[in-house]
């Protein structure tokens, strides 16, 4: 029987969870610290992959990596371990690598993203590819950047509101709640047709250290840095680890390469 299905019909690819992570002021690095510095982040990223159960990452190819960030790309049923608890595990091990570095080693301090869409096979090319990288380099990531620095946190990630709806909201995460995130919405200078509802999460600080950051007002200055008074208004608010309530306190930069993480989960312990 022939098919009723015109000839330029195209299926949607099969979704994959999205993780990008982009490390601030890269490219300011003297050369000869820029490979150790990446080979420690692929080393905590190696860790933390195996801690929540993801087996190993593997390059996909040839796609553009300029050293300072990647894409990892994951089958879909990933995207709740890569917000809870991947973020948390892995601001947790870049505290470990400050705490311990030696003083020639620069400092790491990463923006983040998480995100769901469809890639096309086999180099996993598609829009959400693209979005992945954007919010990592969105506006809203970068304010939120600036909240963690200025707390003397390492990590700062940004949620898709896809990956946020189907992680979160839909209670698929263990230890972090929709308390623990802010909402925003993400834009990208040169990019007036990018848009998007994301949500933010810098872990030790509670989502109200944040508003005064995105907030376009006369209390902000324009990088997103708060007042004085602002900052003040905030310094004790940061939350701590304790029964069910998780220890919040963000800045970084980066580009990417695209890498597949391992088909099957590790056999292990359950992370809390």
């Amino acid at each position: 029987m022939p098919s009723l299905i015109p000839s330029d019909v195209a299926d949607v690819p099969p979704e994959h969870a999205l993780l990008t992570v982009d490390m601030k002021e890269y490219s300011q690095l003297p050369e000869a610290k820029m490979a150790p510095a990446r080979a420690d982040l692929d080393s905590m990223l190696t860790t933390v992959f195996a801690q929540c159960g993801i087996g190993d990452a593997t390059p996909l190819g040839a796609v553009k990596d300029r050293g300072d960030g990647a894409i990892f790309v994951l089958p879909a049923r990933h995207a709740a371990r890569l917000i809870d608890p991947l973020l948390v595990l892995l601001g947790q091990a870049l505290e470990r690598r400050e705490q311990t570095r030696l003083a020639s080693a620069p400092t790491i301090r990463l923006r983040a993203s998480v995100h769901v869409g469809p890639l096309a096979p086999p180099d996993h090319r598609g829009d959400a590819a693209n979005d992945a990288c954007r919010l990592v380099d969105s506006d809203a990531a970068r304010r939120a950047m600036t909240a963690a620095v200025d707390h003397g946190v390492l990590l700062a990630a940004v949620i898709s509101d896809t990956a946020y709806g189907r992680a979160v909201a839909a209670g698929r995460t263990s230890a972090l709640k929709e308390q623990h995130f802010h909402r925003a919405t993400a834009h990208v200078e040169g990019k007036p047709g990018f848009e998007q509802t994301c949500w933010l999460f810098v872990p030790g600080l509670v989502p109200s250290v944040l508003t005064p950051y995105l907030t376009h007002d006369s209390d902000a200055v324009p990088d997103g840095r708060p007042s004085h008074a602002a900052q003040r208004s905030t310094k004790n608010t940061i939350a701590d680890k304790r029964g069910d309530t998780v220890r919040q306190k963000g800045k970084a930069s980066g580009r990417a390469r695209l890498i597949q993480v391992g088909r099957d989960y590790i056999p292990g312990q359950e992370q809390s």
